[in-house]
């Protein structure tokens, strides 16, 4: 059985949407499996490939972060996937991650499939609040630890603008992403920026620390999974209006 190399990320113009019958299977840290269903199958040009339904908002059913990659098979003639309608298989997708995860997406008819170039985006526009806790944090490096001093605003990197890079006591690198709310979004952000950073010799190695008013307990247990530090800022403080002489507790 030959792979297809075919519509690989790598070669992708833009983004591809595919809508699929399909089974998905995951193995990783866990196992996880989707049987055969109609969904929808999005391939990013960084190599990100998520499975959606059409009932969980946002997020993906399951998907495999870049780095990663993909290769397209024919399946076997007698290997019908676990379609009611006993069809079978069109493709076999085999998705292998960076740590020897991998996804397989198990597909019995495509419905639909197109490609779209979005261009470059322009980042996201983060609000008054947020743009002036970045701000903050980059004139007063000193709250992230002894000796810290900023590098640059808005590193840019090919996936979008770090909002903080830094210089730790030691002289390492430090990546910070900054929110008014740290949820796990932010930190698969603040990951994808890392891993990318980490890839350049001239900056490794490259740590993070994701920085917020308030953190999530479950972005805080992903943050520590991923190796990557937490800082809740006190907002006020940074402001000069909290004088912390002025407190009863």
């Amino acid at each position: 059985m030959k792979a297809r190399l075919v519509r690989h990320a790598a070669n992708l113009t833009g983004v591809r949407v595919v809508i699929a019958r399909c089974e998905v299977d995951y193995a990783g840290r866990l196992t996880a499996h989707l049987p055969m269903a109609p969904r929808l199958i999005m391939v990013k040009k960084d190599g990100a490939v998520s499975v959606h339904a059409d009932d969980r908002a946002y997020k993906p059913l399951n998907w495999m972060s870049p780095p990663c990659t993909l290769s397209v098979t024919a399946p076997a003639p007698s290997q019908p996937g676990e379609d009611p309608a006993g069809a079978p298989l069109e493709e076999l997708w085999l998705v292998k991650g960076r740590d020897g995860e991998t996804l397989k997406i198990a597909i019995a008819e495509i419905l639909d499939d197109h490609e779209y170039d979005l261009g470059v985006d322009p980042g996201l526009e983060k609000d008054g609040v947020e743009a002036h806790l970045q701000a903050l944090l980059a004139e007063n490096p000193g709250v992230f630890g002894t000796g810290y001093r900023l590098v640059t605003r808005e590193y840019r990197t090919p996936i979008g603008p770090v909002d903080l890079l830094l210089r730790d006591g030691d002289g390492g690198y430090v990546a910070v992403e900054v929110k008014r709310r740290g949820e796990i979004d932010g930190v698969e952000q603040l990951t994808r920026y890392v891993e990318l950073m980490n890839r350049d010799p001239q900056l490794s190695p490259v740590s993070g620390v994701f920085a917020a008013q308030l953190i999530k307990p479950q972005a805080a247990v992903l943050a520590r999974d991923r190796g990557l530090s937490c800082l809740t800022v006190d907002y006020d403080a940074l402001r000069g209006m909290d004088n912390a002489e002025d407190r009863l507790f």
